[in-house]
């Protein structure tokens, strides 16, 4: 059983940097970062897969490193694994500091951050500590009827695919992920997508977010080149 202050030591060890060393240097490289939110079932995997191969992102999941880290054996893997078992959140400090190594080993400056933050603690603590905003929040904004539909329909085997536990997935969405949505929509920084629609239709909403199209200056179209410079 670990207490607390365990805890926090454990996530201040697992690299021998601190998380200011850690910040300093993801602060020289001036990344720009993601986040990627919406529903279970919305489609997000699938799209950040299509903006890694169009936009050359490199696509960090939160729940997938905690996973990684788990399974690795290691002290902090320990630790994550019994606070799994007893039903506990992990500290942000601990999955924070996983998302900044993985920043940093990935040797890119451009990152899509799936599934994080879950919660506006989650959020201060990710701004606070890696002193970085997210360029925007890539919001996939789907209906809970397809949501479950997409979900009791793909074939992964996962035990946790069903009714019950995917409206309650979607609540805690709700109640934890929307108020940070809610957050940055005050400062102007969400991209709504309707998620919805086919997945090609989806990534054509995705595209024109990501490589916006340049509108055309009414003012200097039809006129000489010359009178345009003027």
């Amino acid at each position: 059983m670990f207490s607390f202050d365990q805890i926090i030591h454990f996530a201040l060890l697992y690299s021998p940097l601190s998380f200011e060393d850690i910040s300093d240097r993801l602060a020289e490289k001036h990344p720009k970062v993601v986040f990627v939110l919406g529903g279970p079932g919305s489609g997000k995997g699938t799209q950040c897969e299509k903006i890694v191969q169009h936009f050359g992102y490199t696509h960090l999941s939160a729940g997938d490193l905690l996973r990684a880290e788990k399974n690795s054996g290691s002290e902090n893997g320990i630790m994550i694994q019994n606070m799994m078992n007893e039903g506990k959140i992990v500290p942000s400090e601990v999955t924070i500091k996983l998302l900044q190594k993985a920043m940093l080993d990935s040797g890119n400056e451009k990152f899509l951050i799936d599934g994080f933050p879950r919660n506006e603690e989650n959020r201060a603590a990710f701004e606070a500590l890696t002193k970085i905003e997210p360029e925007f929040v890539l919001y996939f904004n789907c209906p809970e009827k397809e949501m479950e539909r997409r979900i009791l329909n793909r074939n992964q085997g996962r035990e946790d695919d069903n009714i019950e536990t995917i409206r309650k997935r979607f609540k805690v969405f709700l109640e934890s992920s929307l108020p940070v949505i809610e957050y940055y929509k005050g400062k102007g920084k969400v991209r709504e997508i309707d998620a919805a629609k086919p997945v090609e239709e989806v990534f054509e909403e995705v595209k024109d977010i990501f490589n916006p199209k340049v509108p055309k200056d009414e003012n200097v179209e039809g006129r000489c080149m010359c009178c345009a410079i003027l």
